[in-house]
């Protein structure tokens, strides 16, 4: 779990004003709880850090003027041009409820296993998952164990996951079968690209020839 703390003060400025707040290096953000949600702000480089610390899965030690409460990173608005964080939401926890978050997939252990060795690749398709954990007990990620992937038929699915201990998965219905990660074979897709983009040529050269016949033929009548 995430130590991340964050000084937080109340916003008295909302709508279009809150331009000039970030123009001064604040963001704004929002704290929603079980009361009516608290407009707050922070500067931007603690909150840039804490976020990128926290992400989605580990809470932030919040102070809002003085005093304390514990949340978790539930939206971030970024500038699409910029990339800049434009305004954050929080919601606030107690550390005895279980919350849910999304946690960051691991893949691990697959530069042992025998499909690294035979120079095969390991592509990631699921990169985080939703849990449900008391605040202590959730992960900053999500391990599942690569070791005993061997040819392009394997691969690791929700099933392969064990989940930490009071760490449950946020959907129960969840696919067990849904990919995480599947192998291939660099050099097979290669050829099979080219195989392709040959075949495309001849294709094209093929209709060319095609559609120069048609007019020659056009032409001579």
């Amino acid at each position: 779990m995430s130590e991340e703390k964050l000084a937080l003060t109340k916003r008295e400025v909302s709508g279009k004003k809150v331009k000039s707040l970030r123009e001064q290096g604040i963001i704004p953000s929002v704290v929603f709880g079980e009361k009516e949600p608290i407009m707050t702000q922070s500067e931007y480089n603690e909150t840039e850090k804490a976020v990128r610390v926290a992400g989605y899965h580990s809470p932030v030690d919040l102070t809002i003027d003085g005093k304390k409460q514990m949340a978790l990173v539930k939206n971030v608005a970024f500038d699409p041009v910029k990339h800049k964080i434009l305004n954050i939401e929080f919601q606030a926890i107690s550390a005895n409820e279980v919350v849910e978050a999304t946690a960051p997939i691991k893949v691990v252990n697959f530069e042992s296993s025998d499909a690294s060795k035979a120079h095969l690749v390991l592509s990631q398709v699921l990169e985080e998952i939703d849990v449900k954990a008391k605040p202590a007990d959730l992960p900053e990620a999500i391990e599942i164990d690569a070791s005993k992937l061997a040819t392009v038929d394997d691969g690791l699915t929700v099933a392969d996951i064990v989940l930490p201990k009071g760490v449950v998965f946020a959907d129960k219905d969840i696919d067990t079968e849904m990919a995480i990660a599947n192998v291939y074979d660099p050099a097979e897709e290669a050829a099979e690209r080219d195989a392709k983009a040959e075949a495309d040529k001849a294709a094209d050269e093929a209709k060319a020839a095609e559609n120069e016949a048609a007019e020659a033929e056009a032409a001579a009548e």
